[in-house]
């Protein structure tokens, strides 16, 4: 009798430990492994990420290998990697910035819907309301500054460009469309607006300050980059569209990247795509050498977790 009670007891309890695991399995936060599901890349064979690819040291496209390079790559290669991707199986897709929105890239005469939009996105909150955008958490902190040519008067505010014509991207976020007495030049590329630069057409170019360092590490003598001493209010953030599981596995991904002491992906990007820009654009800090903060994501690691 004591045995069939206590095979009673035991019975019992296991009855309640795995119903108490259910119960927490289906009420807690999901797992990694139900995510990825969620989001489609269970069995997907390619990540395709659109990109922008005329930004040296962003995301720059060779013209003679067809090889993408820059921190933007590099992002979504440590990102790609942590969903399982291998390098060989993330496929860039150029994209323009009017397209980020829309996460609509090109593929020879046609348009493809990606997956993931890395294109140096600044977030902010009229692009979040934007149907089709969701942000993840930022991956980069920057601020906005201005291109010239090396021999024109420093700019040190944006009243140092009073009758001058300024270029920047028509979806720019940059605070030349405050300024009302200042020729205002839109292009659909930034290396455009550069190309003019250098070519006198114009007397500026405004964007953020880690992109208009790139050019000039690309055209060493013969452009300047001017610290407006604008705070690094420009944040980065990777757009999923309407994938909101994806946007949770990428802000894991960033949140290990941020706070692994071990991982050291995001710090050796910028000490190889950022930091040599940062050298030729000196006294203008082009971006922040820390990773941003990223908030704790509620992902189940254990069956038991809440």
């Amino acid at each position: 009798m004591r045995v069939l009670r206590l095979g009673a007891i035991v019975a019992a309890v296991v009855l309640v430990v795995v119903v108490g695991v259910t119960l927490l399995i289906q009420t807690g936060p999901p797992s990694k492994d139900d995510l990825m599901r969620q989001a489609g890349l269970v069995g997907k064979s390619q990540l395709l990420v659109g990109v922008l690819d005329d930004e040296p040291g962003i995301s720059y496209r060779d013209p003679q290998t067809g090889q993408y390079s820059g921190f933007d790559i590099d992002m979504t290669y440590l990102v790609a990697s942590d969903l399982g991707f291998d390098r060989a199986s993330v496929r860039f897709l150029p994209i323009q910035s009017k397209d980020r929105a829309r996460m609509q890239a090109q593929d020879g005469d046609q348009f493809l819907t990606v997956d993931l939009v890395v294109a140096s996105y600044s977030i902010t909150s009229q692009r979040a309301a934007q149907p089709g955008v969701n942000f993840s958490a930022s991956y980069l902190n920057t601020a906005q500054s201005v291109l010239t040519r090396r021999g024109h008067a420093p700019v040190q505010a944006w009243s140092d460009l009073t009758g001058e014509r300024v270029c920047t991207i028509t979806t720019s976020t940059s605070l030349l469309s405050q300024q009302n007495n200042i020729v205002k030049v839109e292009r659909n590329k930034i290396s455009e607006c550069v190309t003019d630069l250098l070519a006198g057409k114009i007397d500026a170019v405004t964007t953020d300050a880690v992109i208009l360092a790139g050019f000039v590490h690309q055209h060493p003598g013969q452009l300047m980059l001017n610290a407006l001493g604008i705070d690094f209010d420009e944040q980065w953030g990777m757009n999923v569209g309407d994938n909101l599981a994806l946007r949770t596995l990428v802000n894991l991904s960033l949140y290990h990247s941020r706070y692994d002491a071990t991982d050291r992906r995001w710090e050796d990007a910028f000490e190889r795509d950022l930091r040599p820009e940062q050298h030729d654009s000196l006294p203008q800090e082009v971006a922040n050498d820390r990773q941003p903060p990223v908030a704790k994501v509620r992902v189940r690691e254990w069956p038991w977790e809440k």
